[in-house]
């Protein structure tokens, strides 16, 4: 069954929440840690999420072609409270009446409704992304993870799309030793993530 617009938002809204409550448990000596984005410390992808997310917060009010709205935050002191308040701006940019209905500019034009699932794959996979960093696991409930895979397995898989200068790193295929696979280990791999490489600590 096909979700409605207000379902698809509402499932960003619990992602955008866990990526949230996951940046926030980071503590002083947590920022320069890399992070399973190649060559990304924490704090560069958490200054990557927020600007991420006032992109799209600008796309669903009909000024995403402003490249400005995408750029990172020069001062990311406080990546924490930095990125909580980007995630604020988004939620209620995207809650806003109308705005999935609205074309969205993201570098192209896309609708809305389509918007907002690239937005929720991304912050499955980047709350993923914080919580392997830290050694955490993530928490997200099964409507959330099923709606993200069925977007991940629509992303492009083609070696020419992947990789530096594309959004995504190629696919990863589960390893053999692999013990079964989850939707978020299969959203993750499709994602080009290795989930088998960030085993939680706690």
């Amino acid at each position: 069954m096909a979700l409605s617009e207000a379902d698809l938002v509402e499932l960003d809204r619990i992602a955008v929440r866990e990526a949230v409550r996951v940046v926030d448990l980071a503590g002083e000596d947590d920022w320069e840690r890399d992070s399973p984005c190649a060559g990304w410390t924490l704090r560069r992808l958490v200054a990557h999420m927020t600007a991420q997310h006032h992109g799209f917060a600008a796309a669903a009010r009909g000024r995403g072609q402003d490249a400005a709205r995408w750029r990172e935050p020069r001062d990311m002191s406080e990546p924490a409270k930095t990125h909580r308040a980007a995630a604020a701006a988004v939620l209620d940019a995207f809650g806003e009446p109308g705005s999935v209905g609205a074309e969205f500019a993201l570098g192209g034009s896309f609708p809305g409704r389509r918007a907002v699932g690239f937005h929720l794959v991304d912050y499955v996979a980047h709350a993923w992304d914080v919580a392997a960093t830290l050694g955490l696991r993530v928490r997200l409930p099964e409507d959330v993870l099923g709606a993200a895979l069925a977007i991940a397995r629509r992303v492009p898989a083609d070696p020419a799309l992947r990789g530096p200068g594309f959004a995504f790193a190629p696919v990863v295929r589960a390893p053999e030793e692999a013990d079964g696979s989850g939707p978020l280990e299969e959203t993750l791999r499709l994602l080009g993530r290795r989930p088998e490489r960030w085993p939680v600590r706690e």
